[in-house]
């Protein structure tokens, strides 16, 4: 396992994620009551800032499983996951500058989560609210997308979320990119 100045610089993106999303959830929960709306940041109804939380994961998964099975789901286990990512991330020699800083974004976002389950009792700290457009009524299988807005969200979400997506998309091309040189 080779360090690199290539491989360690985007832990800079990863410290970085984990201070912002502690710094806004820890200046939320000092000054806002749960389950309070601080604010309509455009007077719209498109982004609130509220104060929420979270005892599950994403879309509130899980919150119905047992208080002493959810350290070992919602803490140890992605805990080992990001450990593996980690490894492989350092070991490997396959990622382009792109998906080296997306994976870090990913860890980040990923910590940040992890910290609020260890050191927060009550659950995660959410905070962001956005209107979901479009959706209404929905009926069948997507009834679950039948929403007014989309479930609260913290910057550790956000960034997991929009990494994962940069991560994917990159790998999709950089494949493509090879099948069509090796033709």
């Amino acid at each position: 396992m080779k360090l690199t100045k290539e491989k360690c610089l985007p832990f800079i993106l990863t410290a970085l994620i984990i201070l912002v999303d502690q710094s806004l959830k820890s200046f939320i929960a000092k000054n806002w009551p749960v389950n309070s709306m601080i604010t309509d940041v455009f007077n719209n109804d498109f982004l609130k800032i509220c104060h929420v939380r979270n005892k599950a994961i994403a879309f509130s998964l899980g919150s119905g499983i047992s208080d002493s099975v959810k350290p070992v789901l919602f803490v140890v286990l992605p805990l080992i996951v990001l450990c593996l990512l980690v490894w492989y991330y350092l070991g490997s020699e396959e990622f382009t500058r792109l998906q080296r800083w997306a994976v870090a974004g990913i860890i980040g976002g990923g910590l940040g989560n992890i910290i609020d389950r260890i050191f927060r009792p009550d659950g995660v700290v959410d905070f962001i609210s956005v209107k979901f457009f479009g959706l209404y009524n929905l009926r069948g299988p997507l009834t679950f997308l039948s929403w007014d807005r989309w479930p609260t969200f913290n910057i550790a979400d956000s960034s997991v979320v929009v990494c994962c997506i940069l991560l994917f998309v990159s790998i999709v091309f950089t494949s493509q990119k090879a099948k069509g040189a090796a033709k």
